[in-house]
């Protein structure tokens, strides 16, 4: 059984800057949200712990609006996903269980408490949920060395591999978790950016077991700038649920972790999603499908092996079949390997080492950001072109991007 390492400690690699979760990197801010914010910024006032009154009553109505009815006195918001995470974990306390690949940043979180974080692998369809009969036996080998399993913290539309978990699926692993007496958070940060909704069937285990699942959400996905932190989380309506929410509270008052007033403005407006809000997430939606379908093409084309993406602004590539070739360039292994491809491209290609893979695995997450633009006023003509793969920008940035893949000697671009 494989304990998570920090991110990069064995290999004499220090974190890349990855950027806060968001399905929009780069895009423009929206004026209006930058108007609430601006509007909100002589507010001297802090907010509350665990969000004001507005903030909360717009995530319930948020929520309800995806068939989770919601009470202000089960929902927190913190500044980002990272601490709000953090004072879940402390709330809850022992041994938490990660999907292998996960997200970058769940991993630190549980050790920054002492705690220790077991990664499962994922079955073939997806990432983001560990594979049903995988997870049992590393509960049971977890308790039999001594440890004290909690918490599985799942992605039902995943980051890293942008993929979505079959209602079926989820079923068996929530079912499997449940058994065994942990607690389901679910992160449906990119829950809102499914790329085909109408074959995409996407369903929150909040859905299915109502008593038993927290849901975690960074709002820098769809609905705010990722620059802007910020994120919520909805409790069971229960009472364990009411004091798993009190100590979550607790600690994010012991690490200050407040929505600034001019964020808070912000992001309880996203959250009642008027139409400007939601056409914008659904353009940005729109671009980063188109971008990530053509990415997938551009891997796959050059021999090398990824998911479908289907929600999301990335994909998990697996460039395991250009062995050989990256052999050339002296590259044995994904430390090697994002060192390589960062150079060539001049943006951050974390490998796969990052996401809770082994080193010698030859694994990249990709971002569809690469192809946005350099400048904002490419990014907004990407945005709101009726197809962005015509703009010449992308187009060369999808060439240097093959050619980086392609390209057998070792010279750097």
């Amino acid at each position: 059984m494989q304990q998570t390492a920090p991110e990069g400690q064995a290999h004499g690699r220090g974190p890349v800057p990855f950027g806060p979760p968001g399905a929009a990197p780069g895009l423009p801010v929206l004026p209006e949200l930058a108007a609430r914010l601006a509007a909100a910024a002589a507010h001297a006032e802090p907010e509350p712990v665990g969000g004001g009154a507005r903030t909360l009553d717009a995530a319930c109505g948020y929520w309800s609006r995806r068939g989770l009815w919601t009470d202000p006195f089960h929902v927190a918001a913190a500044p980002g996903a990272e601490p709000l995470l953090l004072a879940l974990l402390a709330a809850t306390g022992g041994d938490v269980l990660l999907s292998r690949p996960c997200a970058a940043w769940y991993a630190p979180q549980p050790r920054l408490l002492g705690r220790q974080a077991y990664h499962v692998p994922t079955p073939a369809e997806c990432g983001g949920v560990p594979d049903p009969f995988a997870l049992l036996e590393t509960v049971r080998r977890v308790r039999e060395e001594g440890g004290d399993p909690r918490v599985l913290l799942l992605s039902v539309a995943d980051d890293p591999t942008g993929t979505v978990a079959p209602p079926e699926l989820l079923h068996e692993v929530c079912e499997a978790a449940l058994g065994e007496g942990l607690l389901i958070v679910s992160d449906e940060t990119y829950r809102d950016t499914v790329h085909d909704p109408a074959a995409t069937v996407l369903l929150s285990p909040a859905e299915m077991h109502p008593q038993d699942v927290v849901v975690l959400a960074d709002l820098g996905a769809a609905l705010v700038p990722p620059g802007w932190p910020a994120a919520v989380a909805r409790f069971p309506g229960t009472w364990r649920g009411a004091e798993l929410h009190a100590a979550t509270l607790d600690a994010l008052a012991a690490l200050r972790a407040l929505l600034t007033p001019p964020v808070a403005a912000a992001v309880a407006h996203a959250l009642a999603e008027p139409e400007t809000v939601a056409v914008r997430a659904a353009a940005a939606t729109r671009v980063h499908a188109a971008l990530a379908a053509a990415l997938h093409a551009t891997v796959t084309g050059a021999g090398a092996v990824a998911r479908p993406p289907q929600a999301g602004s990335h994909l998990y590539a697996d460039l395991d079949p250009l062995r050989p070739a990256l052999a050339a360039r002296d590259v044995n292994d994904s430390v090697e390997l994002e060192d390589d491809l960062t150079a060539r491209l001049g943006v951050p290609v974390p490998g796969g080492h990052r996401f809770g893979d082994a080193p010698d695995a030859l694994r990249v997450r990709l971002s569809t950001g690469m192809l946005l633009g350099a400048s904002e006023e490419e990014r907004l003509a990407a945005l709101t072109a009726p197809d962005p793969l015509e703009l010449p920008h992308v187009r060369a940035a999808l060439r240097l991007f093959g050619s980086a893949l392609a390209e057998r000697d070792g010279a750097r671009r």
